[in-house]
């Protein structure tokens, strides 16, 4: 059994080690190839201060890139025995290099690799989950200009108030993804910042080059206290998964409408149906099954700011086995808001809206608010006006005027799509993904 990188004499009790390690092997295959860009960087310093030859830098280069390869292909492990990740690559380096591959820890403790492994992984799953919240943000902005001509009823108190539109409907969710991209673009700044070099949370006695990992690796500048590096770890996932759960919520909030909208009662909309379940006994059932998920992972995904707070909030400064714990909630959260986006845009682009629903009498008293403004622009007193047309409602004299024709800013006939797409894109081109993309591939030697 391979001996932990801490180990000196005697031994762990199994059970002992089993409650301490918990998920972490796991987790970390989730981490590994960004511990080897992280050590290949450091090596790279390592041999600008000297403390690596240029042969022994190329050698371990040239198999820490074996080894990046490897996690690829899904045939990196952590090996039964091994603690982390941190510890199955140096084992790995040992194994082929000697005492070469034990160099690699000059300057590093295992607290600041980890802390480098999580914002690089942030760093990578921000940029997809970015990219699929402007794919999401596309597809309703190109639904919402489809159908921006077709009336649909607008609620208060879900009691039917005023006409809206599918147009404002789509694209209300489109500018929302918009507000949620700048809490993801404050989440990757946050983020893209080098922890590497300040060790266990108080630097090294070494020489280290900061500047030149922060380089390497394409952030934006480093963490500059090396106490606060540390202090950061799980505020930085904290805040995070306040950005995910900023998405979350959006989606959460259009599947509701979604599932409310596709019942008869209501029949706004029709799913499409490789996205909806039967019943087992009712042959007429069409379940909007996906949007259910959808609003529940969601549902989830907005509480683990909270998970995470409650696991760090009361720890002074310095490193604490708690934030181990951290992980579990944290690290899975990109995939599951990934397949949220995923699975609403598909479903959203198959929408098929009724283009008839002002057929249906129920909804001419939403137009009721038209024919006060129409008389008060004629010069009757707004409340007299509002009296009036409140008498003919109830008195059943009623005639709702279903022809709209708004063109100010924001409105049915104007909703300002452009300028929202504008938004958008200025957003998501500020954050400059491919200043990373670019430093991580020539770390691999791969441009």
């Amino acid at each position: 059994m391979a001996k932990k990188l801490w180990e000196k004499a005697g031994t762990v009790n199994p059970e002992i080690e089993k409650f301490t390690v918990g998920k972490d092997r796991e987790l970390d295959l989730m981490l590994a190839p960004y511990d080897i860009l992280g050590s290949i960087a450091h090596s790279t310093m390592l041999r600008s201060i000297g403390m690596l030859t240029n042969e022994e830098t190329e050698s371990l280069h040239r198999e820490l890139r074996e080894i990046y390869t490897l996690t690829e292909s899904g045939d990196f492990c952590i090996e039964e025995g091994v603690e982390d990740v941190h510890s199955q690559v140096e084992l790995m380096l040992t194994r082929k290099l000697g005492d070469t591959g034990k160099k690699i820890h000059s300057g590093r403790s295992r607290n600041d690799q980890v802390l480098l492994d999580l914002k690089l992984f942030i760093r990578h799953e921000l940029q997809q989950v970015c990219h699929d919240t402007k794919e999401l943000f596309d597809r309703l902005i190109e639904k919402s200009n489809r159908h921006r001509n077709i009336l649909m009823p607008g609620y208060t108190h879900l009691q039917v108030a005023m006409p809206s539109s599918f147009g404002l409907w789509f694209g209300a969710y489109a500018e929302s993804l918009t507000d949620d991209m700048l809490f993801l673009k404050a989440a990757y700044c946050m983020c893209n910042r080098n922890p590497l070099g300040s060790a266990a949370g108080y630097g090294s006695s070494f020489p280290l080059d900061r500047s030149m990992t922060t380089n390497l690796m394409g952030f934006d500048s480093m963490n500059y206290n090396v106490v606060y590096a540390q202090m950061g770890r799980g505020k930085c996932e904290r805040n995070v998964a306040y950005a995910l759960a900023g998405v979350a919520g959006t989606l959460a909030k259009m599947a509701f409408d979604a599932c409310l909208f596709n019942s008869q009662n209501f029949g706004f909309i029709k799913l499409p149906a490789e996205c909806t379940t039967g019943s087992s006994i009712m042959p007429h059932k069409k379940n909007p099954d996906v949007f259910e998920l959808l609003r529940a992972k969601c549902n989830r995904l907005q509480a683990i700011p909270t998970d995470i707070t409650l696991i760090m909030n009361n720890l002074p400064s310095g490193y604490f086995r708690d934030l181990q714990i951290i992980k579990e909630v944290f690290l899975p959260a990109f995939e599951e808001l990934k397949n949220c986006l995923s699975m609403a845009a598909y479903i959203i682009e198959r929408i098929e809206v009724n283009e008839h629903i002002l057929d249906d009498s129920r909804y001419d008293p939403m137009f009721s608010v038209e024919e006060v403004n129409r008389l008060a622009a004629e010069g009757l007193p707004f409340r007299d006006a509002y009296k009036k047309v409140g008498l003919d409602i109830e008195a059943g004299t009623f005639i709702a005027d279903k022809e709209i024709h708004h063109t100010h800013e924001g409105s049915i006939g104007n909703l300002c799509n452009d300028s929202i797409s504008t938004l958008m894109q200025s957003i998501y081109d500020s954050m400059n993904f491919e200043k990373a993309i670019t430093a991580e591939k020539a770390l691999l030697g791969r441009i």
